[in-house]
């Protein structure tokens, strides 16, 4: 193929081709005619095949620990992670305690929360930043697992409801079970997810699904924390609206509020968010962030042991947090059934925030994590952890920012701040005994500063993207109304229903062409786009497939001002009165001839013979004058269709009765037909007839049997108007899957298929003999 290519001044460029249709592409491009890819069997062996470099290669996949721990630098890395160790593991003590009340356990489950899943994490994680362990929103999730099955109701003793106390160890103990059951299946729903490389599973949940679910969340934690710092004890809801019930029940109980439990948030409160905005703002100058929450922590504890603060005021304590490890125990399988929703969603939530955590510490210090295997590390978490009675982790935020700013350079940092953990529940735990539980609530207010920042998502979401807002908000407003479980699945078909909603309504545009260049534009856009006389160049801003086929087929019709129904009715009704008034001419003859025959056989003179004989003749001549006006029309419509020249549902009936021309006037009244001594085609082109439909497919991925039929029936019902159609910009993807459907065929030949829209209007030109316009859209583009 020729091809010119000149550089031009200013940038421009000169670029001369000959029209590329599929098939001459495929010659020039030369397409290749075998698969580059490995069939199945292939794939099956290679997987199957074992070798050492292939076994090293899984080890340190699987056990990412193996392939950085043996480079580690000592020089480099240690003073960096033994800090930013130290930091992150002051920091795990009290949102640990804090947090396992979120799950409604005692506080020592916080503590070995955090201790056994980082060690797992630091073996497993590809992350080198996150900070692995207890979380608010999955802990509330716990806690609505474990309140809705161990109820205090079920555990009264000595009385009624009323008037019975409750029997806290064994409650404590049952959720405790709860707890691990639900964690191991977790778990084992992310380990199945990751073996079969399903971690993109979290790119159904957006950002601002993600982040509209957080922050609902988030109202959920402050709602249960309100009874720690008033000190009240509301009604325990479950269900839809529960959030909406707790609060007024908070409301209605405020007048029972204990006076010294508030002073002690309230100062609690004060502190760590006086302290926390220091941080925040010389955080540039200071070392290490001030350990406010664990200072704020011990300092409590020690005024409530030494005031007797518990004895005099009835404040609220931690209790009594038992020194050491516990024996590892597998969870209760027998729970399984009942929380396996509760499960899964709690594994896609966790997930969902560790990985995007990851990445984003990933990118900004410029190293790769693997989503599968994070999927694998954090189930393992789980589910090792499930056995020493731990509950469901992810990454933290406001941990993670404190492992990464203070100079955390690996996980060998999490090690270091579970060596802090270890040490305070082998040996100082019992000291915080008499700690308040109106200061570990204090503590988890504060640290959800991060989620309510996040309701400035919905202004900018306004500026920038509707439907994204609109996702924020029902994620929102579900998570808050509906719980968390059935907030998520909700949240989550609504956001798959914008994606289908965006795919049935695309914006559909006709194109035109930019004088002097091979662009196509819409012409509602920009005022230089002209639309070519006789062809309308047809485009969707998306993949075509079965939801919106239909919807394309009548937006093509729209736009092109061709309504196939209606040209084809009046073409056949068309061709039946032509028929009709053929017969009516036939009958008419063999009448007349009929007539001729017996007035000759009745006559006998010569007279009458002579007379009757000049009457045969006339009428004879009269039939045979009938007959070829007759298969005058019949050859002329005949070879107009044939040759694709004439188009019939265009062509006005003169023979038409009045109301017969007043009904169909409406759809020939635009269609003119120039009619020249031998140019009959060009005459067709230059008047108002559409004879070419360009479809741009450009941005079609994919199409489907119903994509197939729809442009079959396209090809079809415009073929039979003479209108041609050609598709344009068809990826070789599409091309594969056309050809496999059985789509092309001598009534569509891949002639039909063009490089660019340029080509396709280049082509439909020539067809016509259009010269004169061939110039404003030449084959050589200046630009």
């Amino acid at each position: 193929m020729d091809i010119e290519e000149r550089d031009c001044s200013g940038g421009g460029y000169f670029v001369k081709r000959k029209v590329l249709d599929e098939l001459r592409l495929d010659e020039v491009a030369q397409k290749r005619t075998w698969s580059t890819k490995p069939t199945l069997s292939e794939r099956a062996k290679e997987t199957l095949r074992c070798s050492v470099p292939r076994l090293k290669r899984t080890a340190l996949s699987c056990v990412p620990v193996l392939s950085w721990l043996p480079h580690y630098s000592i020089r480099e890395n240690v003073i960096g992670d033994l800090i930013s160790g130290c930091s992150v593991g002051i920091m795990h003590l009290p949102q640990g305690m804090a947090y396992a009340l979120l799950a409604s356990l005692r506080p020592v489950f916080g503590l070995y929360t955090s201790l056994y899943p980082v060690l797992v994490y630091f073996i497993f994680g590809t992350s080198r930043h996150i900070s692995v362990g207890t979380f608010a929103v999955i802990s509330i999730m716990i806690g609505s697992v474990t309140e809705r099955l161990a109820p205090d109701s079920n555990f009264i003793v000595n009385g009624t409801n009323q008037t019975g106390s409750v029997d806290l160890d064994a409650r404590d103990a049952f959720r405790v079970q709860i707890a691990c059951s639900v964690t191991v299946l977790a778990g084992i729903f992310q380990i199945l997810l990751g073996v079969g490389r399903f971690g993109f599973v979290v790119n159904y949940l957006s950002e601002p699904l993600v982040r509209g679910y957080t922050t609902g969340s988030a109202c959920h934690v402050c709602v249960s924390q309100l009874k720690y710092l008033f000190g009240v004890m509301p009604a325990r809801f479950t269900g839809p609206f529960s959030l909406i019930y707790t609060l007024v029940n908070v409301c209605w109980l405020l007048l029972e509020t204990k006076v010294p439990e508030l002073l002690v948030s309230l100062v609690a409160l004060f502190v760590l968010i006086v302290v926390k905005e220091i941080n925040t703002c010389y955080r540039q100058k200071l070392p290490m962030p001030i350990p406010i929450e664990i200072v704020v922590i011990i300092a409590a504890t020690i005024i409530t042991h030494f005031c007797g603060l518990t004895s005099k005021y009835s404040i609220d304590v931690v209790g009594e947090i038992p020194s050491g490890l516990k024996a590892p125990q597998a969870p209760n399988a027998t729970f399984f059934s009942q929380v396996i929703g509760d499960a899964f969603a709690l594994a896609i939530v966790s997930y969902a925030i560790n990985i995007s955590l990851g990445k984003t510490f990933a990118l900004k210090h410029g190293y790769k994590v693997d989503s599968n295997q994070e999927l694998v590390a954090l189930g393992l978490c789980n589910t090792v952890g499930s056995f020493f009675q731990c509950y469901s982790v992810t990454s933290s935020l406001s941990r993670s920012l404190v492992q990464e700013s203070t100079g955390g350079k690996t996980q060998v940092a999490g090690v270091i701040s579970s060596i802090i953990v270890l040490i305070t529940v082998l040996k100082i735990g019992s000291l915080f005994s008499d700690l308040p539980k109106a200061v570990l609530s204090t503590i988890v207010f504060v640290n959800l500063k991060g989620m309510f920042m996040q309701f400035m998502d919905v202004p900018m979401l306004w500026k920038t993207n509707k439907v994204d807002l609109l996702v924020w908000l029902v994620t929102f407003t579900s998570t808050l109304l509906l719980n968390l479980d059935l907030g998520l699945a909700v949240a989550i078909g609504f956001s798959m229903l914008t994606v289908i909603f965006r795919t049935q309504l695309p914006r559909y545009s006709i194109l035109g062409h930019v004088r002097g260049t091979a662009l196509y534009l819409d012409t509602d856009t920009y005022k230089e786009a002209k639309e070519i006389p006789g062809i309308k160049i047809f485009r969707s801003s998306t993949t075509i497939y079965y939801a919106n086929a239909e919807m394309y087929l009548e937006a093509l019709q729209e736009k092109s001002g061709l309504e196939i129904g209606k040209l084809l009715t009046a073409m056949k009704k068309q061709d039946a009165k032509l028929k009709r008034k053929q017969q009516k001419e036939k009958k008419e003859a063999k009448r007349e001839a009929k007539k001729q025959r017996k007035a000759v056989s009745h006559l006998s003179n010569g007279t009458f013979s002579e007379v009757n004989e000049r009457k045969v003749s006339a009428g004879v001549k009269e039939q045979s004058q009938g007959n070829v006006v007759a298969l005058s029309l019949t050859d002329t419509s005949t070879h107009g269709h044939s040759k694709g020249q004439v188009n019939r549902a265009y062509q006005d009936d003169t023979t038409m009765s009045d109301s017969d021309s007043d009904t169909g006037s409406h759809i020939f009244d635009s269609i003119t037909q120039v009619s020249k001594p031998g140019g009959e085609k060009k005459g067709k082109a230059c008047g108002s007839i559409t004879h070419s439909i360009i479809l741009d497919i450009a941005t079609t991925s994919f199409v489907d049997t119903v994509t197939v039929k729809t442009l079959k029936n396209i090809f079809r019902d415009f073929g039979e108007i003479d209108v041609d159609i050609y598709l344009a910009g068809c990826q070789a993807c599409v091309v594969e899957q056309l050809e496999r459907a059985g789509f092309f065929s001598e009534s569509i030949p891949k002639s039909r298929l063009f490089v660019t829209i340029h080509d396709a209007v280049l082509h439909s030109l020539k067809k016509l003999g259009q010269t004169d316009f061939v110039l404003d859209v030449s084959c050589s583009t200046r630009m």
